[in-house]
């Protein structure tokens, strides 16, 4: 099933659903149009109880370039952007749905951005990747949120405050990239590990992602009793009882 998209390619595939960022001529820079669409799809896979797992690449040369510069030099882009572009990001972040980016080419500004609100990120060595706002004059969103949440404050201080680019067999070594693909059978290794992620996409693993969004802002016993609550959740749910019944019958789970 596929939605239509002026920027975006989308399918729902079982309970897998694919994005596709999809202005290859412009390396996927993201313009007004295209913050409305994302904002728009973000909340509609937040709301469809059926999906449980979400891809997000890049059509062409590169994963996305963020921000359409051309059209912010030429007036075309407001600050409604911004508010649209991070309640996305913020959507697939914190949504009951594992979500994993491939990238290729260039992950820059608001690309990268995406990327580090994603819960796993994969990439081809070559990829560049940057914070690179610094250089317009601008803030980098909620990089500086979430970046040195990966790589410590000082890298991050570093790729933000200079906008250097480096690449992802650095961003690998450092923590912002999870998994490296090599350059011609990127897809079909992506497929691979998300194979491998869905065969672990539980209830306890998608409330083990909810309790990781807290992990540096609570203390101890409010994250300990967070924990109890989400605990109880996972032990009293179907997919608990089907992973001990596929324990005592030596077998892989059938989550359902």
């Amino acid at each position: 099933m596929a939605g239509d998209y002026e920027t975006i390619i989308y399918e729902k595939d079982g309970r897998r659903a694919k994005i596709t960022f999809n202005r290859p001529h412009i390396l996927n820079a993201v313009a007004m149009t295209g913050a409305h669409e994302f904002d728009a799809l973000a909340a509609r896979i937040e709301e469809d109880e059926d999906i449980r797992i979400v891809t997000i690449a890049g059509a062409g040369r590169a994963f996305s370039t963020g921000i359409d510069l051309k059209d912010l030099a030429a007036g075309l882009i407001d600050d409604s952007y911004f508010d649209l572009w991070d309640r996305a990001l913020r959507r697939f972040e914190t949504m009951d749905k594992l979500v994993l980016c491939l990238i290729h080419g260039y992950a820059l500004g608001g690309g990268l951005q995406l990327a580090l609100a994603a819960d796993i990120r994969v990439s081809t060595p070559s990829a560049k990747l940057g914070l690179p706002a610094i250089k317009e004059g601008l803030i980098p969103g909620l990089g500086t949120l979430r970046l040195a949440r990966y790589i410590g404050l000082g890298r991050a201080k570093r790729l933000i405050i200079t906008g250097d680019m480096i690449d992802a067999a650095e961003g690998e070594r450092i923590g912002m990239i999870d998994y490296l693909v090599s350059e011609d059978a990127a897809a079909a290794e992506f497929e691979d590990i998300v194979e491998r992620v869905s065969a672990a996409n539980s209830t306890g693993c998608r409330l083990s992602k909810k309790m990781l969004e807290s992990c540096f802002d609570l203390n101890f016993e409010s994250f300990f009793s967070l924990y109890k609550e989400r605990q109880t959740q996972a032990t009293g749910s179907d997919d608990f009882r089907e992973a001990m019944t596929a324990y005592r019958e030596n077998r892989p789970p059938n989550w359902s």
